[in-house]
């Protein structure tokens, strides 16, 4: 199996499975899962991994080892990065997106009686989420808790207290059947100069899938997704299990594949 052939290859070579993720621009779970045979290369991953190994690319596909010892020069940023056990995964967080997605958002769906605070963390766990499952990048980088009521971004009431202030946008206290909510109404239109087509398309891919959900049943779905179960209350919601997730919840799709 090729998968055997890139683990013993890596061996031979002295290299770390932090290293071959990061030329292949791809996290360490997902490589580990390479190695495992439960995650296809893509061609262009299976020409970078032969170029690395020093072997041509028909042979490596074929799973023939024809390489020889070979050495890589690694910058001091690089070999500083190997000896840490994770990669930092969640970068500085982007305020000024956050607001603009949040307005997309309410521009959206905030005339939905079912869509207050509530079901608002929920969709902005399954935008970061799913965009960062999707592409391994960062869409907004919150921070998220797990806690009785579901995922909630650490980030979103510092934002809307402040955008309340900056009179961007309006609270409104109402009542859906028998439960107080809070809903969020945009006093201004989102600045989507600063979201590419790719973001906005998740996101839009994300509030017609989940948006109609009552609170309840956003929780419910939320509780059943692989980076929220594995976690304790209390604990933050480490972007690298999203990788674990099962077909259910999973929207990232292989082509281009071996």
């Amino acid at each position: 199996m090729l998968s055997k052939l890139v683990q013993q290859l890596r061996k031979k070579n002295n290299l770390t499975q932090e290293f071959l993720a990061s030329e292949l621009g791809i996290s360490r779970p997902t490589y580990i899962q390479i190695e495992q045979g439960k995650h296809d290369l893509t061609i262009s991953q299976a020409k970078k991994l032969a170029d690395i190994f020093g072997i041509v690319f028909e042979d490596f596909i074929q799973g023939k080892d024809t390489s020889v010892m070979i050495e890589v020069k690694k910058s001091k940023k690089k070999m500083r990065e190997e000896k840490q056990e994770m990669r930092i995964n969640v970068p500085q967080k982007n305020l000024e997106k956050f607001k603009e997605v949040l307005l997309y958002v309410l521009s959206k769906v905030s005339g939905k009686p079912n869509v207050g605070e509530s079901v608002l963390n929920k969709l902005f766990y399954f935008i970061d989420f799913d965009y960062y499952e999707k592409y391994e990048e960062q869409l907004i980088g919150a921070t998220y808790i797990k806690n009785h009521y579901g995922p909630t971004p650490c980030e979103l009431k510092k934002i809307i207290d402040e955008m309340k202030k900056n009179k961007e946008i309006e609270e409104i206290k109402s009542k859906y059947f028998k439960f107080n909510q809070k809903k969020y109404l945009p006093l201004r239109n989102p600045n989507l100069d600063i979201l590419s087509a790719r973001e906005i398309g998740l996101i839009d891919d994300v509030l017609n899938r989940l948006s109609d959900k009552s609170a309840s049943e956003i929780r419910d779905y939320s509780h059943g997704d692989i980076p929220f179960k594995i976690h304790k209350d209390g604990e933050k919601i480490d972007y690298e299990t999203v990788l674990y997730r099962d077909e259910k919840y999973s929207v990232r799709s292989y082509d281009d594949k071996l």
